[in-house]
């Protein structure tokens, strides 16, 4: 998935990208054909055959071929059959099926994918910020509301709340994925073709469930997209939350303010004019990432508004690009997150510096500014941080 314009798709390259596409929509064509089997539709010769087609396919697909098509999987299709000696043999794969069965299942299998990866960099912001709110949670620092100083508060609170914001996605995104659903309907969501095949065309669909390591939904989804958005929605949370954490980063690392910064590394951050320039790069990234992802998922929203009929007229068809951008996307920026929370930098005395400084600000609010002990009016901030590493714990115990 290289893209010069997604500034570290290389951390998603072989997940998402179209030789990935056409990987997952082999291994659905191929457990298809394993499903009729156990289920009186094929014989070991056609699932052997398969088997073999499917090792020495070339992920190549002709684009002009695609167009024609209005999808990937007929040209796919295509392609394996003639990859397969025995024409009847070959006649019976993806016999059953439809399109949108086969792309769906292979959408749902990326996204496993990269769902996976995203949350295993979810579990290291996690780490991260629990370790930040650990240490800092003495740490004070002015607060600040509607951009002016309001009473003290600490880092360790601060890093506290976005430690709350990424276990709150975290917990939406492996729930969005734990249970994601076959496609299998057929023609118009009725198996009907199945049906010749075999006696039971739902023993047949939750075999092929199975086989994938997905779930045999209630009713094929054509058209109830709740998957995909939910997925969406999900996804949306996920960069919600890094999104305030890179912003709040870029805020407090301002020179001016200066309270927090980006770890150093070698070839990042540099200007191509401004040789003094550390620029904090990877925050800026991931909140780039916060600020496409709303609108990826309202694209998503609005293509399952639409999704009319028994199988949909260009609404599905939206949702192909929007939901791959998406996935990868906040994959990217939670890596991208990782590697920024495992490396903050984080100056207390500054911090503390400017607190003092402000103290007749900052101890407005009790009336008396005579005691200029900022410690003694952070209210139960110690106790907030400990709630916040508790649930940090349950959590981690839990995965």
């Amino acid at each position: 998935m290289a893209d010069l314009l997604l500034p570290g798709s290389y951390r998603v390259d072989g997940i998402l990208d179209d030789d990935a596409l056409v990987g997952a929509m082999l291994t659905v064509e191929l457990a298809w054909v394993r499903a009729l089997a156990a289920t009186g539709g094929a014989s070991a010769e056609d699932v052997l055959a398969t088997e073999q087609a499917v090792a020495g396919f070339v992920p190549t697909l002709d684009p002009v071929a695609v167009e024609g098509a209005g999808n990937p999987v007929l040209p796919l299709v295509t392609a394996l059959r003639t990859a397969i000696a025995d024409t009847d043999i070959a006649s019976r794969v993806h016999t059953g099926l439809t399109s949108h069965d086969v792309l769906d299942t292979a959408l749902v299998l990326l996204a496993r994918a990269a769902a996976e990866q995203t949350l295993g960099a979810l579990d290291r912001v996690a780490d991260a910020l629990a370790r930040l709110a650990g240490e800092h949670r003495g740490s004070v620092m002015a607060g600040r509301t509607l951009t002016q100083y309001a009473v003290p508060v600490t880092f360790g609170l601060t890093a506290a709340q976005w430690l709350i914001g990424i276990l709150d996605a975290r917990g939406a995104l492996a729930d969005a994925t734990g249970d994601l659903p076959v496609q299998c309907g057929g023609a118009a969501g009725t198996l009907s073709r199945a049906a010749d095949l075999v006696d039971d065309p739902l023993a047949t669909a939750a075999a092929f469930a199975a086989g994938l390591g997905l779930v045999a939904p209630t009713l094929p989804w054509h058209t109830r997209r709740t998957p995909v958005t939910r997925l969406a929605d999900a996804l949306v949370q996920t960069c919600d939350a890094l999104g305030v954490l890179a912003d709040d980063v870029l805020l407090l690392g301002r020179p001016e303010v200066g309270e927090v910064g980006e770890g150093a590394a070698a070839g990042r951050g540099g200007s191509s004019t401004m040789p003094h320039k550390q620029n904090p790069v990877l925050s800026v990234l991931v909140s780039s990432a916060a600020q496409r992802a709303p609108l990826l998922g309202a694209q998503l929203h609005l293509s399952a508004a639409r999704a009319v009929d028994q199988r949909p007229d260009g609404a599905w068809h939206a949702e192909w690009s929007a939901l791959r951008t998406l996935l990868g996307v906040t994959a990217v920026a939670a890596d991208q997150a990782a590697e920024l929370t495992e490396h903050l930098d984080v100056h207390p005395d500054h911090m503390r510096r400017r607190a003092e400084s402000v103290a007749d600000q900052l101890l407005a609010e009790r009336g008396d500014t005579h005691d200029r002990d900022l410690t003694a009016y952070l209210g139960v901030s110690s106790r907030l941080v400990e709630r916040a590493l508790l649930r940090h714990r349950e959590v981690r115990d839990d995965g």
